[in-house]
């Protein structure tokens, strides 16, 4: 039987309605079963808390690109792979004096990572924060200092903001098509349930970092960027990137490269982290004894 072009586009429309209505019926019978979805761990809240008692919080460090990508590369020909491998390793020597906290590394050496990955890393070792590391680039070569970003969903909250998160998300193009997102219809609306919460903590993890970057480097932006970054994307775990200079500015390339600017950069890094966790125990505990009376 041959069908002319309107036939399959109708019956094409059809399947594909069919389909949507199949997902939102999955996702709703999600959403009913939530609470039960969360006591059994595969539904988290966006909340950095422990999930066993003892447990140390886990932390996971993303040093950004790697492998055949090189990310940016300052005009002496420095590659942002590079110099934030070296300082992610630092923030992880930091926190290693730390007893209650764990960190991990979502790359230990030169090796492409796809950006999906790098989320289903953090999932997978049930990390409380993530911490993507990166130096920027620009067209403009007078552009510097540091700026720390949380995942947005409504639209960019700068022109600049929405360069690099456009910038930072094609860095899986150099893998060719397998890395492609693919129609994630049921998954967005899972991640539509607990992204308020995440993305509130991860504002306010950025508001940590940036109030110990402050002091020992220029910032390009004095609050919390918001883009749509892919490697935040993460449901459950706040989720920031920090980028540490613009390797793309003469000055602030050789200032990559220095251990001092390493070392400084880094500890503010740890130290952010460090107080967010203090923040959030220490409301935890006064919510906790408000509601208790």
């Amino acid at each position: 039987m041959v069908m002319n072009k309107n036939h399959r586009e109708s019956l094409l429309t059809v399947l594909q309605s069919r389909r949507r209505l199949l997902l939102s019926g999955l996702a709703m019978f999600a959403m009913a079963n939530r609470s039960v979805m969360a006591a059994d761990g595969l539904l988290r809240t966006g909340q950095p808390q422990r999930k066993d008692a003892g447990r140390p919080r886990c932390v996971m460090i993303d040093p950004g690109h790697g492998g055949i990508d090189p990310g940016a590369i300052g005009h002496l020909g420095i590659e942002e792979k590079h110099v934030v491998l070296r300082i992610a390793n630092k923030v992880r020597a930091n926190l290693a004096m730390q007893p209650h906290i764990q960190t991990r590394l979502t790359r230990e050496q030169d090796e492409f990572i796809p950006l999906f990955r790098r989320v289903e890393l953090a999932q997978e070792h049930r990390a409380d924060l993530f911490v993507s590391i990166h130096a920027d680039g620009f067209t403009d070569a007078s552009a510097a200092g540091a700026s720390v970003f949380a995942l947005s969903n409504r639209g960019a909250s700068s022109a600049m903001a929405a360069y690099l998160s456009n910038r930072e998300n094609a860095a899986d193009d150099v893998a060719g098509a397998k890395y492609k997102q693919q129609d994630n219809y049921l998954q967005q609306v899972l991640f539509d349930l607990v992204q308020t919460d995440t993305i509130k903590n991860s504002l306010t993890l950025g508001r940590h970092l940036l109030n110990h970057i402050r002091p020992v480097h220029q910032l390009h932006s004095q609050h919390t960027e918001q883009a749509a970054f892919a490697v935040l994307k993460s449901a459950s775990i706040p989720s920031v990137l920090v980028e540490t200079s613009f390797i793309t500015n003469h000055r602030e390339e050789q200032l990559l490269e220095t251990t001092d600017f390493q070392d400084r950069i880094a500890l503010a890094i740890s130290k952010g982290i460090m107080d967010f966790f203090d923040y959030y125990d220490a409301h935890e505990r006064h919510f906790t004894s408000n509601s208790g009376g």
